[in-house]
């Protein structure tokens, strides 16, 4: 790769970083699909693969043809030597490449692993059960992950927690009504609540069974309890969970079939493809549309109906099929792709004038969502429809963060349709501010910790508060439809995410990893809505932003700073990350910060030239040349439970970067030339 110039001129940088960029773009481009969106893929971990081996199992269909008629067989074989793959030389699999082992992720690799022929005495599989006796054994699980081996009979329905089918009945004034817990979570917890009433079990052979992977027999049979939250509250749910199940043994109660009768209604309607409101499976995420597939089968509902069959075309979408493998995505993110894709082409000076800007404002347009899904619960009945989801079809679930992405590119791009639609989002976004002047992903709510206790919250996300990175977002989408300072909305906002501030002057990272993501989300809004840089808070984010950059010019932030604290800042250089503080050292510092310059010849000379991109080892994703290679996860689904990998991060967040510099400076210039002198 290109050697470094550390202190190259100043028309010089402008004129190679010009040159970066319009590689990028190109390269962006070739990525475009012809009817002008982006999809990358979207790379999760090792349980992707182990649940979908396990589910099906579950639903007694190892052996039976796929959906679209494959050798259903073959099919769990290639999906099984994905999982192989995954598994780390320990023995163990993890939730990203550097991190530590994940018990629960182990127990059902291996567990999987063997369901698909595995022989317990191999090396790969000795080392798997090794780690997993380390850590603790399979009874500490998760109750995620102990609700597929009770599913599969490797330990009683007593170690789950208790999720009666009851509480969709719950009325609005309970603390634990559905619209108090986050979207993901109660598409989740109904079909759940439905498996736990009928308590569906396959019994194994005993030889296929995992009784090796458990520790104490005793503890086997005993719901597990993350350790953490409130001691008193942890208590309360315990004790409520032991009274359930009480209940359930005593017998089943008489409206108990009502129950689980509506709260599968309540998942079919979102899992519908259907207008008003098409969906594509409940939730349009990988856990409900695998849970719903169990629901189904405890149900009795035979495959050749059309609500199972399209269940399960949903989910198979999600496979990615290479010679000998298939991997799964967790969903899909062609919204998400393409409104940042759109707003990096704006901030290389692209509006509707070029064609591949066009395009894709066309496409986000057509996206919009107009049901009032569950969101409208927690709004004011006069709320207006609006805003986008993450998926191709999620209508029930539109989310800011989406919705500010796209409504700002949408505005920047320009045209009748386009500005039209992002007016309509900001609208929506607006009835979605919370209280404490910030915004959340799905729904207007407040902050519940209390939820966090209950049993069955260790996916470590039952609510979804504000958090100051979409806050910042939807700050800069509301800059470009003529939001200031002094405009109440924008001040409760900027007054919000001040009080998120760390001690170093860092802001925590919600969707993004980490510190590096959040600060970068929640100075930029601020700033567009006319902060000034020099406000110690801005200046105290910069200034740490400064203090973590490598030598090299480079930034990089692992993961495990959801971990520890300590590691804030810290990790693996990779572009996504680079290219944030990039943007966050320009926006507070301006173009000609020494710090900036260095981030932008990083990339530069990191950027995949065609020798590069023909080179497995410098481009193991297969990226055209002007992309960057970037294997780190970078992507927050779940903190300290589930990341993600964007492929497209890598691309089109340096490209902003990188656009955002050239305009600048070129701005800086014409500038500088109308106001000088001319010559006597």
């Amino acid at each position: 790769m290109p050697t470094i110039d550390m202190a190259p001129s100043a028309d010089t940088l402008v004129e190679r970083i010009a040159i970066s960029r319009d590689a990028a773009l190109e390269a962006l481009a070739s990525l475009q699909r012809s009817d002008g969106h982006w999809c990358g893929e979207l790379e999760g971990d090792s349980i992707l693969q182990s649940e979908y081996i396990l589910m099906k199992w579950i639903v007694h269909q190892e052996c039976a043809p796929m959906a679209d008629g494959r050798d259903g067989s073959e099919i769990l074989a290639r999906i099984a030597a994905t999982l192989r793959s995954q598994q780390r030389a320990d023995g163990s699999f993890g939730q990203y490449p550097e991190s530590g082992p994940d018990l629960s992720a182990t127990v059902k690799g291996y567990f999987a692993l063997k369901l698909a022929g595995d022989d317990p005495a191999s090396p790969h599989m000795t080392r798997a059960r090794a780690r997993v006796l380390a850590l603790g054994g399979a009874e500490q699980c998760n109750s995620f992950s102990s609700f597929y081996l009770a599913c599969l009979g490797q330990v009683p329905w007593s170690a789950l927690p208790s999720i009666p089918p009851e509480i969709v009945w719950l009325p609005r004034i309970c603390f634990f009504h559905l619209t108090k817990v986050s979207a993901w979570s109660r598409t989740m917890i109904l079909p759940l609540a439905i498996v736990n009433a009928l308590r569906p079990t396959r019994a194994l052979p005993v030889e296929l069974g995992i009784a090796e992977l458990f520790v104490s027999e005793r503890e086997r049979s005993r719901l597990f309890v993350r350790e953490g939250g409130s001691r008193l509250w942890t208590g309360l749910f315990r004790g409520l969970d032991h009274a359930l199940k009480a209940a359930q043994r005593l017998g089943r109660s008489p409206w108990r079939n009502r129950a689980i009768a509506d709260a599968f209604q309540w998942c079919m309607a979102r899992a519908s493809q259907e207008s008003p409101a098409p969906t594509s499976g409940l939730g349009a995420i990988f856990p409900p549309m695998v849970y719903i597939q169990i629901a189904m089968h405890a149900l009795g509902i035979q495959r050749d109906d059309p609500r199972v069959q399209r269940a399960e075309r949903d989910l198979d979408e999600f496979f990615i099929e290479d010679e000998g493998t298939i991997r799964i995505q967790p969903c899909f993110s062609p919204v998400w792709d393409t409104g940042i894709a759109l707003y990096a082409l704006n901030d290389c000076g692209l509006d509707q004038r070029d064609p591949r800007a066009a395009r894709a404002a066309q496409w986000l347009v057509g996206k919009e969502c107009a049901f009032r899904g569950d969101w409208a619960n927690n709004c004011a009945p006069g709320a207006p429809t609006g805003g986008w989801c993450f998926e191709y079809q999620n209508s029930w679930y539109p989310d800011c963060d989406d919705t500010a992405m796209v409504a700002m590119a949408l505005q920047r791009t320009g045209g009748r349709a386009a500005i039209g639609a992002a007016r309509r989002g900001v609208q929506w976004m607006l009835a979605m501010q919370n209280a404490d002047g910030g915004w959340a992903a799905f729904d207007r709510t407040r902050d519940r910790p209390i939820l966090e206790c209950i049993p069955f919250a260790d996916h470590n996300a039952m609510q979804d508060p504000s958090c100051p990175d979409i806050s910042g977002r939807v700050l800069e989408c509301l800059a470009w439809n003529g939001c200031q300072v002094g405009d109440p909305v924008v001040d409760r906002a900027i007054k919000y995410i001040r009080s998120r501030q760390e001690t170093e002057g860092c802001f925590f990272g919600r969707w993004g990893v980490n510190y590096i993501y959040g600060t970068w989300q929640s100075v930029v809004g601020p700033i567009r809505c006319g902060v000034a840089t020099s406000e110690p808070w801005i200046r105290r984010a910069g200034e740490w932003i400064r203090a973590i950059q490598k030598p090299d010019g480079s930034f990089g932030e692992t993961a495990d700073s959801y971990l520890d604290a300590r590691l804030k800042g810290t990790g693996p250089s990779t572009a996504s990350q680079t290219a944030w503080a990039a943007m966050i050292l320009q926006e507070v510092f301006g173009v000609e910060d020494p710090g900036l310059r260095r981030a932008l010849e990083w990339l530069a000379a990191t950027q995949l030239t065609p020798s590069d991109a023909a080179n497995l080892e410098t481009n193991p994703d297969g990226d055209p040349e002007g992309s960057w290679c970037e294997t780190q996860f970078t992507g927050t689904g779940f903190p300290q439970v589930f990341y993600l990998r964007y492929h497209l991060y890598r691309l089109y967040f340096p490209l902003m970067a990188l656009g955002r510099f050239v305009q600048a400076s070129e701005s800086r210039t014409a500038m500088d030339s109308r106001t000088r002198p001319s010559p006597s």
